[in-house]
Formats: structure tokens, sequence, C-alpha cells
């Protein structure tokens, strides 16, 4: 079945056009990447989607009554106390009827034979809907979203939504979307605040959903293990592939070269032909010449594969060797806001390692970092720098661009001697031109942000580059650019990141921070990958033997099993006990009701009265046949109680 399609839709700002004849089609199920550089129109072809925004031509369709559920970037929480609340928020109608039928069941318990049919009628028809619209599993849902994404279930019923951090509100963000109820799922960048745990948790929970899904990210591992369609938006078009990103990316290459051939051939056609009409246009093969221009003119021009010209041209380089032992590290303890965050740490790190720097959010990684650079005091230990070593350092929170300045102004504070042209030179290397450069820093997006601070790192020429999760807020491409630089680097780099490709292409070791202690894996990410699966394989099967219960212990859980059944049933049986009653007592006010108007004497003074009572008569012998169809449920039920 189809939910949405799009015809040859363009969005036009402008004189600008942005996207042109994008035509694709989303059935029920699916689960599609958006991906492109930033700015070709990921975000608008969203708000197209959500109807938000209308196309400037073409027509976009979406399945009547179609559900979606977009998460908003504000992330305001609105009157939500809690985490918990917070999460739940898309179920507040839900929470009120659940409140409300609490309300009627005590005034229902409080009435006894004084109830009235209404009233059991209007607490039946609430629920029914309560039952209906999830109202026995939304708060289940909501624990094991919660969970997934990292936060404690039954702390977040307490947590104030105000305590939390910038990555916290992303996660919470997040979770309540994924529990809104929603035929299609439109998520943009959603692993952005999530660490390698959580990463992975949504990334089955996506693959294993039978909504749609519509996700923009530039997590390669992320979208491989979870698309099965790619949307590739692409110099103004938009380009729809099947598969996951592995199989995009062959797709692509080979579409990009069967391009580049019939571009290539097409102007070799174009030019045979422009040589011969300059040489026969004024001699006697004129008319000839005349036709070919005229066909020539007409000829619809084939375009060139998108150029690599506009990707981020980022290189690394070393100023000076540098020792070989670049950091080392012994017995440090980081603590930061009276909280232990790591203890006992021992290390060296040596001349071109890439160390691949892993742990849950919070744990204490941007710490370590900061603390190696002598910005957050040890609580004891020491971690020096090696002789002739120094430092760049990538902060996840970009506070190394200057606020209020030009682009123009920040490279130049860094390069004092260079001239105008060199600065431009510079900035162009990163996707700045023109007006650009002269743009405050404060107004610039988080995607420019970060080529800024890339921008800066590259004239820093360290031979220690601390890199804290520097894929936030960039496009594959200049991901890819990035992994390249650091590829060819003759440095040594520290990289604390959740991207899985980046970590596997890249890191030589591997420091994995878990309960305040790094453990120094010497070998590539993968190979880490597979060895903690095992470990954790291991520590299961360990846990569960010591776990096992003696006979006595299974005896007694046996028993305990057995009265919380008992109880259960026993609840059960008394809630079916009494809608039992409850239907007894609604078809016997209905009989009396019945009976009443027929035993009216005025009811055969009117014209219509015989007519009236044969129907009145009717609906009494159906009232009565519920009614000992209600008694014979409730004796049932009273006697097997």
């Amino acid at each position: 079945m189809t939910q949405l399609s799009m015809a040859q839709v363009g969005i036009t700002f402008g004189a600008e056009q942005l996207l042109s004849d994008v035509t694709f089609t989303v059935d029920a199920g699916e689960r599609w990447g958006v991906i492109g550089r930033n700015g070709s129109g990921k975000t608008s072809l969203f708000r197209l989607i959500m109807g938000t925004m209308q196309p400037s031509t073409g027509a976009v369709s979406r399945a009547s009554g179609l559900r979606l559920a977009l998460l908003e970037q504000l992330r305001d929480f609105g009157d939500a106390r809690t985490v918990w609340d917070a999460v739940a928020a898309p179920f507040q109608p839900l929470i009120a009827l659940e409140r409300s039928l609490g309300e009627q069941a005590d005034r229902i318990g409080a009435l006894g034979d004084r109830v009235t049919a209404a009233d059991l009628d209007a607490y039946a028809h609430d629920l029914e809907r309560f039952e209906h619209h999830g109202g026995y599993t939304y708060s289940s849902r909501v624990d094991a979203v919660l969970h997934g994404l990292g936060f404690d279930p039954e702390t977040a019923r307490l947590q104030r939504v105000e305590t939390l951090s910038g990555g916290e509100r992303g996660r919470v963000a997040l979770a309540q979307q994924l529990v809104t109820p929603a035929d299609v799922l439109l998520l943009d960048e959603p692993t952005n605040h999530l660490d390698l745990e959580t990463s992975s948790w949504l990334e089955a929970y996506l693959r294993d959903t039978g909504e749609t899904v519509l996700v923009i990210s530039h997590d390669r591992a992320f979208l491989d293990g979870v698309v099965d369609h790619v949307l590739h938006l692409e110099d103004g078009r938009a380009f729809a592939y099947t598969g996951n990103y592995r199989a995009f990316v062959r797709q692509r290459d080979e579409r990009r070269l069967t391009q580049q051939r019939a571009y290539t051939q097409q102007q070799r056609v174009i030019a045979g032909e422009e040589d011969y009409i300059r040489r026969n246009i004024a001699g006697q093969n004129s008319r000839q010449a005349k036709g070919r221009r005229t066909r020539l003119e007409r000829m619809p021009r084939l375009s060139p594969p998108p150029s690599e010209e506009d990707v981020m041209a980022f290189r690394l380089s070393a100023g000076e060797r540098g020792g070989d032992q670049v950091v080392v590290a012994d017995r440090a303890v980081v603590s930061q806001g009276g909280r232990t965050l790591i203890e006992d740490f021992s290390a060296t790190v040596r001349r071109g390692d890439v160390v691949g720097l892993v742990g849950a959010n919070g744990a204490g990684k941007s710490s370590l970092l900061r603390a190696a650079l002598g910005e957050l005091p040890l609580q004891s230990g020491t971690i020096r720098l090696g002789g002739s070593i120094t430092a760049a350092y990538y902060r996840q929170e970009l506070s190394q661009v200057p606020p209020g300045e030009s682009l123009l102004n920040v490279i130049a504070a860094l390069r004092p001697l260079w001239g105008r042209g060199a600065l431009l030179s510079h900035l162009a290397r990163f996707g700045f031109s023109g007006d650009t450069v002269q743009r405050s820093t404060d107004t610039l997006s988080g995607g420019e942000r970060a080529r800024l601070a890339l921008a800066m790192l590259m004239l820093a020429h360290a031979n220690l580059i601390l890199l804290d999760e520097p894929t936030n807020h960039l496009d594959v491409e200049s991901i890819e650019a990035l992994e390249d630089a650091i590829s060819a680097y003759d440095g040594t780099i520290v990289l604390v990141s959740h991207d899985r490709a980046l970590l596997r292409s890249l890191a030589t070791r591997v420091w994995s921070l878990e309960d305040r202690r790094i453990s120094d894996f010497d070998g590539g990410f993968a190979d880490w990958e597979q060895w903690a699966k095992e470990r954790n394989r291991t520590a299961a099967r360990a846990k569960a033997e010591a776990t096992r219960p003696t006979p006595e212990e299974r005896g007694e859980a046996a028993a305990r099993e057995q009265r919380r059944v008992e109880a259960r049933s026993s609840r059960a049986a008394r809630r079916a006990l009494e809608a039992a009653e409850a239907d007894v007592i609604r078809f016997d006010a209905r009989v009396a009701s019945l009976t009443a108007l027929l035993e009216d004497p005025a009811l055969y003074d009117s014209p219509t009265g015989i007519e009236r009572a044969r129907e009145l008569s009717a609906e009494l012998d159906s009232a009565k046949r519920d009614l000992d169809a209600a008694v014979g449920r409730w004796e049932e039920i009273a006697n097997d109680g």
C-alpha cells in the first residue's frame, strides 16, 4: 500500500531552485534513508511530507488518515515536569481518560443500587475506547523506549526536565517521537546524541518496527543496518535506490559512470557537429550545415555527474615529528563536580596511534580529553604529553569557534601574515565563498560551524589531535573527506565517536570506558566489537549460572508465582463479575423502563399508539432475552468463583 508519493516536485526560494523533478513512492513498512550534502534540501523534503510547506511545482500525495511523527528541533516539552511525563506527552488524552475511568469506577461503587444505566453505558464506552487506543500498553511502551535510549524508567518518573543536558534533551525528544502512535516516522539525525549502545538499540528498534521510516542521517553504519531504500539528494535532483547504504554506494557509482559515458559521447557528437557547421555554413553545403545547426539547437543536453570540487578539501599535517611517547597516563583519576568519572587509568599512546575512545554518554570521555590537555585538574595521578608534542582539540560543542566574528576574521587571526587571496582560498576549501566569508559566526548552522572548526584545525599543524564527536553536523561527503584526512595524517589521533563506520576504518586501538574503568584493546574497532560481544555473552552466562536458584528457592518461587496467578485470577474474576453484574443492572433497568412505557395508558390514546406499542413490545422481548443472558453469565461466573 502506497503511503506517500511525490510527482515532479520542485522547491524554489526566490530565484534559487533548491530541488526539481523529485519523484518517488513510499510503501507501507519501507525504511528510507535520506542523504545528501548539507543544504541540499533534506529538511525541506520533510516539511513537504508534513504539509507545513507547499511545493513550487508538482504534487505531494499522502494516504487518507496517514499519521506522521516528526522529531521537533525546538525540543519544547510544554508543561511536562518529569522526563517520563515528557516522553508520555503523546498519550495525554489516554492518561486523562484513564484518570476519568478511575473516577467513574469510584462513583459507580459509591452509588451501588442507585447506579443508572446511563452511568454504566458511559463507563463501558470509555473503557472500550481506553483499550482500543492502547491504554493497557502505553506505559510499558514508554518504559521500554526510555530504557533503550539510556534512561532508567523509574528514575525518569522523578527526574525534572529542567535538569537535562542538551544531549539528554535530544534523547528525550527522540523517545517521545518513537512512542508516538504513527504510521510514518520522520527522523532527522537521530544518532547525533547517542552513544554506541543506544545507537545499536535504535538500529534494532527501527529495523524491527512495523512502521514506515524516513531517516535523515550521516551515520553510514546506522543506515547500512536500518534502511532498505535510499533517496539521494544531489545536484538539485533526487535519485531513489533500492537496498541498504552499501548497495546505494555501488549503484550510485554505476549510475555516475553510465552518466559520464553518455555525457562524454554526447559532447563528442556535439563537437563533431559544431566543427562541420563552422566549415560549411558559408560554402556550398550551407543548407546541410544550417539543418544540422537547427537539430543541434533542439538536442536535449545531458548533464555530467556532480563535480567533487564542492566536497570539503580537508588535509591534516604535523608540523614536527614529536617523540614516540605521545601521551602517558599513570594511575590517573578524573573527577568533575564531586563525581569520580575515571579511576586508576594508566596507558601510553604511541606516535601514529589512532585511539578510538568509546563509552556511554556522560561517562567522562570529554573530561579525559580536557584532563590530558591540563584544562581539568586530576584528582590524583598524572597525564602528561611527550616531548615536542603540540596538541589541537576539536570540541564537541564547537566552542573553539569565536562568537561574533566574521569567517574571514577568524582565519585571519590564525594567519595574520596571509593576504586576502590566501584567506579566501583556505575558506573556499571548506565551502565558504563570496559574501559568505563576511557572515558572523553567530549566524552559522551546525554544519557550517563544524566546517569552520575543521578549517581552523587544519591550520594548527599539531602532531596530536583530539577529536570529540567530529562527525556531528557533517554530511556524508564531509565525513568521508574527514576520514581520508585522518587516514593520511602522519601524527597521532585520539578519537571520541559513536560513528562505527569511522571507527572501523581508522582506529588502531580502542579505549573502552565502562564503570569508571578504561580497558585498553590493542586492535581495530571491528575486532573490539567482536571481543565485546563475546565478553558480554560470557558475562551473561556467568551471571545466569551465579543466579541459578537452588531446588528450595525454585520451590519457593513456584509457590509465589502460584499465589500471584491466583491473585491475578481472583482480580480478573472480580472484574468479570462486576462487569456481568453491571450488564444485569443495565438490562434490568431497560426492561423496567420499557414495561413502564407499555403500562402507561396515555400511550394508547395516540393515533399511532398501537403501532408504537408493537415496537416497544418487540424491544421489551429483546431486552428480556439480553437480561436472561446477562443473568446466566453472572451466575456462571459467580459459581466458578
